[in-house]
């Protein structure tokens, strides 16, 4: 596989993950510029001037202080909160089960309106697993391997449609915190993650966390998503891409512009058997940069098998 992702393909993929969640952060920052101003500069004076704790913490830290300034500029609603019960059941009472309850759609023809869908967003995880890797330093993509990534996202994603709940997938966003925080330690995850199907029983936890304006969600995200960018920027240069070679700088063209372009339009949607199928730009993007690299003649990228690191072309690790 890794003779198919070289950084070339993976470096821009990494920006356009970036670019593609940018109007995200900016639209949440136009809710409230004070709020957006005050988060994102927390963080920054934590991430670089802080010490100990508070370096490791910025994003926590900066969603208390700016929390803080809401309250005193009256930006919070704690209506919600009063009438949510402190105990509930995340379940729908219709969702278990092989069979819908009105008839609309049968699991089996559910099962081959996802397939196809699928398969955007096994790109879309290939995509976020190298920009993981180029994050932490740590080739995944190699150890534990796309075979086994791939399979713990299916599996959880299976698991969460028959609770009906919604897909578990790898998020862009998530790059941005660890590029921030220097935390990459699995067993982090795991604890959050315990946390998290605990918290999910409490209907007032989820009402105190909607109060958070979206001021301040865009102003964390301000910082988040492009430090994605940044990192395939990075990968790119550490990797001593030849964006003097044509093919190099072709390869890029097209990925960025099919990222950013059809994201802008939603992605392509056309019926295979009578099913819509929908490709987001940045799977549309993974696919033309992994087609481009593989036709397109003067390949020099060299990939060690037998050894843990790739050489000069290819995802330091």
């Amino acid at each position: 596989m890794m003779k198919f992702f070289p950084p070339v393909v993976t470096g821009p993929i990494i920006i356009a993950i970036g670019l593609i969640l940018a109007p995200r952060a900016i639209n949440n920052c136009q809710s409230n510029w004070l709020l957006a101003f005050v988060a994102l500069a927390t963080v920054i004076v934590c991430n670089i001037w802080g010490k100990g704790m508070i370096k490791i913490l910025p994003i926590l830290i900066g969603v208390l202080v700016s929390y803080a300034v809401a309250l005193v500029t009256g930006a919070i609603d704690f209506q919600a909160i009063g009438a949510a019960a402190w105990f509930g059941i995340p379940l729908h009472k219709d969702s278990m089960g092989l069979f819908a309850t009105d008839g609309s759609e049968t699991f089996i023809s559910a099962v081959f309106t996802i397939v196809p869908i699928a398969l955007a967003t096994m790109m879309e995880h290939i995509g976020d697993i190298a920009a993981i890797s180029a994050t932490t330093g740590k080739n995944y993509i190699r150890d534990p391997g796309l075979n086994k990534t791939l399979l713990g996202d299916g599996l959880a994603t299976a698991m969460a449609g028959l609770l009906g709940g919604p897909a578990n997938t790898t998020y862009g966003e998530n790059t941005g915190v660890l590029a921030l925080t220097k935390i990459y330690d699995p067993l982090v995850i795991r604890i959050a993650a315990v946390f998290a199907m605990i918290l999910s029983f409490c209907p007032k936890f989820e009402a105190i966390i909607n109060t958070i304006p979206s001021g301040i969600v865009g102003g964390i995200s301000f910082v988040l998503y492009g430090m994605i960018s940044a990192i395939g920027v990075r990968n790119v240069v550490e990797n001593k891409v030849d964006f003097t070679n044509s093919r190099n700088l072709i390869i890029a063209a097209v990925i960025l512009v099919c990222a950013l372009g059809f994201n802008s339009v939603g992605g392509i949607t056309f019926a295979v058997a009578g099913v819509n199928i929908n490709l987001s730009g940045l799977a549309i993007a993974a696919i033309a940069g992994i087609l481009l690299n593989a036709i397109l003649p003067g390949n020099d990228y060299e990939f060690d098998e037998g050894s843990n690191e790739p050489e000069s072309a290819s995802l330091r690790v």
